[in-house]
């Protein structure tokens, strides 16, 4: 049976590897390995993403939705060590991954679990994601649909996505999805990509800040 990065338990021999990147402005050197996502690189989506994203807040908790070996939540906890950073993947030999990365960067701050281990009552003043694309319309959307509304109040998400993987109807869908007290703008393109970024506004309301589409 092929292994997908989605698998919940690779069969796969792992092949560990270590591969050399800069994240958060610092050169790292970590472990990857078969059945995850981009194993050999930092894929261009996750780089474009973090090249287009604002710094994350100096605190509180935040989420990385289907986190791979993990350079999206160990960038955030790298910049904001006072944060919670909770790294969501249903592969095991993913979270694993980020927890060995997170130790030899010294990040105690990093918590890789699966989707329930997450407690209900955690709401995120960011969440960063390379969504996983390939699972289907159908499991995105819930996807999204299930994690999204728990972002904390005036708080964002930012997506990337893929356009020729549907960037622009994934972008009307969140519109017209979290039409309520959410707020959707593309903020950056790059590489064929798209960065979306979904605001909830406060209570009482903030007012949508309208932005140029890029």
């Amino acid at each position: 049976m092929v292994d997908h990065y989605f698998s919940a338990s690779p069969t796969s021999p792992e092949n560990l590897r270590r591969i050399r990147l800069s994240l958060a402005g610092r050169p790292v050197e970590l472990t990857t390995a078969a059945g995850v996502f981009s194993p050999e690189r930092l894929d261009v989506g996750t780089s474009v993403l973090l090249a287009n994203t604002p710094e994350p807040p100096s605190g509180g908790d935040f989420l990385d939705l289907g986190s791979g070996w993990g350079p999206i939540a160990l960038s955030m906890a790298m910049m904001s060590p006072r944060a919670r950073v909770w790294a969501v993947d249903v592969n095991e030999r993913a979270l694993d991954l980020v927890r060995r990365n997170a130790a030899s960067l010294g990040l105690d701050n990093v918590n890789a679990v699966l989707p329930e281990d997450v407690p209900e009552h955690v709401t995120f003043r960011a969440i960063r994601s390379n969504p996983p694309i390939r699972v289907g319309k159908s499991v995105l959307h819930d996807l999204l649909e299930t994690w999204i509304p728990r972002l904390a109040e005036r708080s964002d998400a930012h997506l990337v996505v893929k356009r020729d993987l549907g960037s622009d109807s994934l972008q009307r869908w969140l519109a017209a999805t979290f039409a309520d007290g959410f707020s959707v703008h593309r903020t950056a393109t790059g590489k064929g990509y798209r960065v979306l970024k979904v605001r909830r506004h406060g209570s009482p309301p903030t007012e949508p800040v309208q932005l140029p589409e890029v």
